[in-house]
């Protein structure tokens, strides 16, 4: 298969409502079901064998597309380029490689789905440096995180704490959320209507099968990532490790005054210190993912 658009799979632009009670009929993979189909694929480019990776995993990329609601984008588009995503995943998977596509495949799932809702905002409602970018993809995850969820401006302590928790400004956060603020669409929004009433999200996400892939995939994900977190750790120092440690892997953080009279430095200084060693074990990260290609090469 030259181009891997031409993967076949159902198109959620025939009604949403129609494609999530069509993707529920594929079946769910064994696992030596995925390896023997993706042999196939890897060796003889076989789009039969393309064609059953893909589908099987139509629901975990419908689940996905659903965690990036109210970006102000039609649903049915953000699950077309969670598919186009999940394709490019099957093109390149290589089940050698000793995990399973679902793990594989939410990587460049959400990194389709996010270039398409970047691609969509105007540069006016996005900025275009890094620290806007992950405030846009994260924003709301830290909001439910401390719990404001209420929608206008956040109060101080909240943007402090956003700001400290994503290593950003608290005008930047301001900002940001004011640019994003008119809430998320309600799980209970109606999608369609097969003559026996309307269907909302909320309906959708009772599937139990959907449940167990993105679950299954989810802890194999993190499993993933604390693998290539413990050996990335090699490229900070002592006292950087240690100092990451007892800010971001505690579940009750040291204070930055502790650590400024452990270390006799400012607390400024310890600051300046964390952060930039949690960019450096980012970094790390990544290029350890690319080189075992769970992650997308980079652009």
């Amino acid at each position: 298969m030259s181009d891997y658009k031409n993967l076949p799979a159902p198109s959620p632009e025939q009604g949403l409502n129609r494609y999530l009670q069509e993707i529920r009929r594929f079946p769910m993979l064994e696992p030596e079901q995925e390896y023997m189909l993706a042999k196939r694929w890897v060796d003889h480019q076989d789009t039969e064998a393309a064609h059953k990776l893909v589908t099987s995993h139509l629901r975990l990329a419908a689940k996905i597309a659903m965690g990036y609601r109210g970006y102000g984008l039609p649903q049915a588009e953000v699950i077309s380029e969670a598919n186009v995503g999940l394709m490019q995943a099957v093109k390149r998977f290589d089940p050698e490689k000793g995990f399973r596509l679902a793990t594989y495949a939410m990587w460049w799932i959400r990194a389709s789905i996010q270039e398409y809702i970047l691609r969509s905002w105007s540069l006016v409602k996005l900025g275009t440096t890094s620290a806007q970018k992950k405030l846009f993809f994260n924003l709301r995850k830290a909001k439910s995180r401390i719990g404001a969820l209420e929608d206008g401006d956040l109060r101080p302590e909240n943007v402090r704490q956003i700001a400290h928790d994503l290593s950003v400004t608290e005008d930047e956060v301001i900002s940001m959320n004011r640019r994003m603020s008119g809430g998320d669409a309600s799980l209970n929004a109606t999608i369609g209507s097969d003559g026996d009433g309307a269907t909302s999200w909320q309906d959708w996400l009772e599937d139990e099968d959907a449940d167990q892939a993105e679950h299954y995939a989810e802890k194999n994900e993190l499993e993933t990532r604390r693998a290539l977190m413990t050996q990335a750790m090699d490229v900070l120092n002592d006292r950087e490790k240690d100092i990451l440690a007892q800010r971001r892997l505690r579940d009750d953080p040291v204070t930055l005054e502790d650590l400024s009279n452990q270390y006799g430095v400012s607390r400024e200084r310890i600051r300046q210190i964390e952060v930039r060693a949690f960019e450096k074990l980012q970094e790390r990260i990544h290029s350890l993912a690319r080189e075992k290609g769970v992650l997308p090469p980079a652009a």
